[in-house]
């Protein structure tokens, strides 16, 4: 004959199940996308009333193309906003993403890249592809990036360093727009 379990036993079960079940779906709601709280202006109302009219802002889009970058076709690459743009030679943005700058960075004017390698280990240690080299500062290399993890590791602390990293994707797109030659303007 089978035991019975006494009801506390059910009740401390389901309630234990239950409880995991919550903190699991707690975890992986943490590592979603958080909706970010409507800003209302003082004075204003949050009623439909005669303002359901009213249509919400878009949301912003990328930087723009900073003035006085250059002409014609070139990559610009924003020290302050750690960003490059590719800009086609109608003086189009193409493109344009976040860049994670090592210890080195060149100083603002016009550059050119020197010299592309498909792939090589960094200075850091770690496997990288697409470079292509820009500058030389202090005895290190400028060059633009991507691990080929897709990672962006901190730079090594106390290491002078001059990769500019970005994500494996940008990476392929800058490899494709940038030939030997192709103009580079840094800007602060």
């Amino acid at each position: 004959m089978a035991a019975r379990l006494p009801s506390w036993a059910w009740v401390t079960g389901l309630t234990v199940g239950a409880t995991v079940a919550v903190v699991a779906l707690a975890v992986q709601a943490d590592h979603g996308p958080h909706p970010t709280a409507a800003s209302v202006k003082p004075g204003s109302s949050a009623s439909a009333g005669t303002h359901a009219s009213a249509k919400p802002k878009p949301p912003a889009g990328p930087p723009a193309l900073p003035a006085d970058s250059g002409d014609g076709r070139r990559i610009v690459y924003s020290l302050g906003m750690r960003r490059l743009w590719l800009v086609d030679a109608t003086g189009k943005q193409i493109r344009t993403f976040e860049v994670w700058p090592g210890t080195v960075s060149p100083a603002p004017g016009r550059y050119s890249i020197i010299k592309r390698t498909q792939s090589l280990t960094g200075s850091d240690g770690v496997p990288i592809e697409h470079i292509m080299y820009v500058a030389m500062v202090d005895g290190v290399n400028i060059a633009f990036s991507n691990a080929l993890d897709g990672a962006s590791p901190p730079p090594a602390q106390g290491k002078k360093l001059g990769g500019i990293r970005m994500r494996k994707q940008d990476g392929a797109a800058l490899w494709a727009f940038g030939d030997q030659g192709t103009s580079v303007t840094v800007v602060k």
